[in-house]
């Protein structure tokens, strides 16, 4: 099977594994890239010392392309993602920030970017930045997917960019596959399907409450991280949700975050606090005038602490996480995922998946082929 994404990345089959924080492990993204795809390291919850040591993991049990992910509005993200420059890791996906420097650092040793977008502005700003594809997630999306469907939102963009496009978002088989390919995209991440394998880290309790969840058992909100997320619905999840913004267990919670990536506890607020305000005022239009450059520099000050409280809102969410996806914990735990697993009910191996995935993409293609008169 050829598109432009497998001669973008040098892959056999254009089927991605998305970066999953706890899931998308040396493992698992070794197993997709000698299946044939091209997995993608979650670096969210390691620090750079870390980072460097699963890339060079994955080196050890791969010797084809891989990625890594650069989520690039959490705190160490832009450390990690050094780390894969330093490494020239062949492909570097970038999500939820501003990443043009890293684009031209990375193209500068031959290595691909690919950028997530849930929007139709956004995939035109990232191809303008240099992006070399757009991987566009709809609705249907575990985690932070676009308020739009993936059936509307990838014609959509396939039809404003030049770039190619990968979609996201409710699709496990060749089915979706198929449908994808035929909304014009070039490429399928299955985040939920590939998650759901004999080689995922998700602990087995909570695999087994997504092969019982239905299509209808997941909750999209806002009020789970921050942003819009879907999650698989169960009571913690549901009281997650009503509770929402909740500071003083998200403060708590970054002491476990910055544990977790080898900060100092004040090196993650240092991060939090002005990481993001940065980025605005950066990004803004130069203002003409005293008056109107000193409002541009209080709303970048300004929004330092807002972010510092949409990231303590975020912690509380990560340990959530953690917990369902690495213990197996739902009573206290939330775990992400699409509304796909309703259509999902067993744990073959990843290559298993992927083979039948694309020939029944195949033979659907054929059998479509009609002649219209």
């Amino acid at each position: 099977m050829k598109t432009r994404i497998t001669e973008l990345f040098k892959i056999k089959y254009p089927i991605i594994l998305p970066g999953m924080s706890w899931i998308s492990v040396p493992e698992l993204v070794a197993a997709v890239c000698n299946a044939g795809g091209i997995g993608y390291l979650a670096t969210g919850p390691l620090s750079p010392e870390q980072t460097r040591a699963s890339i060079r993991k994955i080196r050890e049990l791969t010797d084809k392309p891989f990625g890594v992910g650069a989520t690039l509005i959490m705190p160490g993200a832009r450390e990690n993602a050094e780390i894969a420059l330093q490494e020239k890791v062949p492909v570097i996906n970038i999500s939820l920030g501003k990443g043009e420097d890293i684009i031209k650092r990375v193209h500068a040793y031959g290595g691909k970017v690919i950028t997530t977008v849930t929007t139709l502005q956004h995939a035109l700003a990232e191809e303008k930045a240099g992006a070399d594809a757009l991987q566009v997630t709809g609705h249907e999306a575990a985690a932070h997917g676009s308020l739009v469907t993936t059936f509307v939102l990838v014609p959509a963009i396939v039809d404003a960019v030049k770039i190619p496009v990968v979609a996201i978002g409710g699709i496990g088989d060749g089915r979706g596959m198929a449908a994808a390919l035929a909304l014009g995209a070039e490429g399928i991440g299955m985040g939920t399907r590939l998650s759901m394998s004999r080689e995922s880290p998700v602990n087995r309790k909570t695999l087994d409450a997504q092969i019982e969840g239905g299509i209808e058992d997941t909750i999209y909100s806002n009020r789970f991280d921050g942003l819009n997320c879907r999650v698989l619905k169960t009571p913690a999840a549901e009281k997650a949700i009503r509770r929402g913004r909740n500071l003083p267990k998200g403060l708590i919670a970054s002491f476990a975050i910055a544990k977790s990536l080898d900060l100092s506890w004040i090196g993650l607020a240092t991060s939090i606090l002005s990481g993001k305000g940065k980025e605005k005022s950066d990004s803004a239009p130069a203002p003409a005038g005293a008056k109107k450059k000193k409002k541009s520099m209080m709303q970048g000050l300004l929004q330092g602490p807002k972010m510092g409280m949409n990231l303590a809102h975020m912690a509380a969410a990560y340990v959530a996480i953690q917990k369902a996806t690495q213990e197996g914990d739902l009573d206290n735990g939330v775990q992400l995922v699409g509304q796909v697993q309703g259509i999902i009910h067993d744990l073959p191996p990843v290559d298993a998946i992927i083979k039948r995935t694309v020939k029944e993409a195949q033979e659907i293609g054929k059998k479509i082929n009609l002649k219209m008169k």
